[in-house]
């Protein structure tokens, strides 16, 4: 996880769900500058595993929420202003649906990762906390000409992940058995207009939820009354995202990796590559496109241990046991609770990135090997069809 260290005369925020979370026992942290639950009562890896088999609810009411909104009330307008920010296509983002993707730097780095939905009337955009004030600001500076921009401060997130999230929301919201993996809908839960869309950070069918902030704890506390449905913390968030091969802004990705050193080629689509129609126009598009063309110098994969210590975030790794000088590190890593043993992914140069390559970490002054590992190490369980 990627938590900030807060001094004593800095002032934790707390989610709308932070009431909640204190009355059944969570283990409460500061993570990027709010109380956030570590874990509840029966610990990381039985909430890890009861997601994967059942369903977890999760408070991501940290996260920001970006409402964009064009000036002539067309969704459009405000796509293709969009589009000068990201590589993605907005523009073909129909209503009903939303995108991963990421703000790119002149440089071409990635300066976050965020979700990208059309509402019909607007796109609405959930990006990471530690984020949320800057990209807000970087919208602003470069779309007001066009759009208008709002962060939501009065919303609630919460995501229902596992293979029973679409029975225990269905008890509130039958209309949610009719949607597929990222379709977004206002759906009334209790009464009350929620933004749901089918999507998560776990590898997982499930859904995440944003509700007015006043009415958070009583929607979560009737998703909670089903018996599949258990809260789970940032601890078994962030090993669950780890076997799912997904990135967390800070750790794995940041303004030093471009989107195809990070292994993210895929969230580009052809419409803005090399002779795309929409070729190019956003920030670092020089950079992206020719590693795009031409390849990267190093790239994130995913590292299999040997025994069950885990390798942790910053280990380096090296070519050879014994060698001295570093070739990659580590920037995720722990037990995967599904798999029984250690994960971890890092940054390799291409050459030493093939599946099954070995390579050395260096751990309590030993050498450990290490095998490049295919991504995702657990298989998603998206509702597709």
């Amino acid at each position: 996880m990627n938590g900030e260290a807060l001094t004593n005369s800095q002032q934790l925020k707390q989610t709308p769900l932070h009431g909640l979370h204190v009355d059944i026992g969570a283990r409460m942290v500061p993570f990027a500058g709010y109380e956030m639950p570590l874990q509840f009562t029966s610990g990381v890896l039985k909430e890890h595993l009861r997601t994967r088999s059942a369903a977890g609810l999760f408070d991501v009411s940290h996260m920001g929420q970006i409402a964009l909104r064009a000036r002539s009330g067309n969704v459009l307008d405000a796509a293709r202003a969009l589009e000068r920010l990201v590589p993605l296509d907005i523009y073909g983002l129909v209503p009903g649906r939303q995108r991963y993707g990421f703000l790119t730097s002149e440089r071409g780095g990635i300066t976050d990762d965020l979700m990208v939905a059309n509402l019909g009337g607007h796109l609405l955009l959930v990006v990471n906390a530690a984020r949320k004030l800057m990209d807000a600001e970087h919208l602003r500076s470069q779309l007001s000409d066009v759009c208008d921009v709002e962060l939501l401060e009065n919303r609630a997130l919460m995501s229902l992940q596992g293979p029973k999230a679409e029975a225990a929301l269905m008890r509130l919201a039958p209309e949610c058995v009719m949607m597929r993996f990222m379709d977004v809908r206002r759906l009334a839960i209790m009464g009350i207009e929620c933004v749901v869309s089918r999507s998560g950070y776990t590898g997982e069918d499930g859904f995440e939820i944003s509700t007015p902030a006043e009415d958070a704890r009583q929607i979560a506390e009737a998703l909670l009354e089903d018996e599949a449905v258990a809260a789970i913390g940032l601890g078994a968030r962030d090993s669950l995202r780890l076997e799912a091969g997904l990135c967390l802004y800070g750790s794995d990705i940041d303004e030093t990796t471009t989107p195809v050193e990070a292994a993210l080629t895929w969230a580009i689509p052809k419409v803005r590559r090399r002779q795309g129609s929409r070729e190019g126009g956003f920030p670092g598009a020089p950079v992206i496109l020719e590693q795009l063309d031409s390849g990267v110098d190093r790239i994130r994969v995913g590292l299999r241990a040997e025994g069950r210590a885990p390798v942790r975030a910053d280990t380096p790794l090296f070519a050879t046991e014994g060698a001295e000088e570093a070739i990659g590190g580590v920037t995720s890593g722990g037990y995967g609770p599904s798999i029984g043993a250690p994960v971890a992914m890092g940054y390799l140069p291409r050459d030493l990135s093939s599946p099954r390559t070995q390579i050395f970490a260096e751990l309590r002054g030993k050498s450990l090997p290490l095998s490049v590992a295919s991504l995702p190490f657990m298989p998603p369980h998206y509702k597709r069809g």
